[in-house]
């Protein structure tokens, strides 16, 4: 059996094992990421509404510093490349969700519409993902065009992370 091969198995069984289903072809595989969920005013999201955006999907708790402070820098981001086909989704992983009505009690005051990006809670009865368990605060997964998986960065956004994002929003 070629390596490639032979790793490719391998990875697709390890994502299997842990529930994460798995796209794959002659060349290259990636696992299908989805996510379905109500955001705070109700609305129906799912993940593949996103197809043709690059993602960047956020998970943080209402009370985290450092996930405020990478929120804030994902806020600009976003403002700056929404009309790039750049979409931010966080995903409220608080256990509590008193915790996250309050948090967007917050941001309705303090941040102006155009500045809000989708949110779910995660907890929320019938939300839906398989993006694992989120062991670090906060963590954040890059999502394709295509729907094809880019990176994970657990903890705060790293300077090489902000330049992959980026170079993800030209290369489509």
């Amino acid at each position: 059996m070629v390596r490639r091969t032979w790793l490719k198995l391998g990875a697709a069984g390890i994502f299997y094992s842990i529930g994460l289903p798995t796209l794959a072809d002659d060349e290259k595989w990636a696992p299908v990421l989805t996510l379905q969920g109500v955001d705070v005013n109700g609305k129906k999201i799912e993940l593949a509404d996103f197809l043709g955006k690059t993602v960047l999907v956020s998970f943080f708790t209402a009370g985290c510093n450092l996930c405020t402070r990478d929120l804030k820098l994902m806020r600009e981001f976003y403002v700056s490349n929404s009309m790039r086909h750049f979409v931010l989704l966080g995903v409220n992983i608080d256990l509590n969700k008193k915790d996250f009505d309050e948090y967007n009690q917050l941001i309705a005051l303090a941040v102006p519409k155009e500045q809000r990006f989708p949110m779910v809670w995660r907890n929320a009865p019938g939300h839906k993902d398989n993006f694992g368990a989120i062991i670090k605060q906060p963590t954040h997964f890059v999502i394709n065009p295509k729907n094809e998986f880019i990176f994970k960065r657990e903890g705060s956004f790293e300077p090489e992370d902000w330049d992959n994002l980026w170079t993800s929003l030209n290369n489509p």
